[in-house]
């Protein structure tokens, strides 16, 4: 079993900035792409940013030049910097991880638990 472990939410004014990480923890997987998502309430989940094992980034237009995306690959851990933030970018962000385990090294996606970020004066 693979758990994605999300931190670094909270509160923060316009115009500040949050670092988010995401760690995949297990035995017997390894890890492809990344990426972080983000649902607002009444609203579909999206994406924000997505990086492949590799490095190789993608970006939602709304975040670009705001948001970095990066990952530690010998800790199973990716980032999401925040900067610049505005209160559209309030929602709960979950980390998505493509994971390979098992003989056949199938592939399938895994979730984290989410973690709240609220942009607010």
């Amino acid at each position: 079993q693979v758990q994605l472990v999300e931190s670094g939410g909270g509160l923060v004014q316009p115009g500040g900035s949050l670092r988010l990480s995401c760690a995949a923890s297990g035995s017997g997987f390894s890890v492809d792409a990344m990426g972080w998502y983000r649902q607002a309430p009444g609203k579909q989940r999206e994406l924000v940013a997505t990086i492949t094992r590799g490095g190789d980034t993608n970006y939602a237009d709304s975040v670009k030049g705001r948001f970095i995306i990066s990952r530690d690959n010998a800790k199973n851990t990716v980032l999401l910097q925040m900067n610049s933030l505005e209160p559209d970018d309030t929602a709960v962000y979950s980390c998505n991880a493509y994971v390979r385990s098992g003989v056949a090294l199938s592939v399938r996606t895994y979730w984290g638990q989410g973690t709240q970020v609220t942009v607010s004066s």
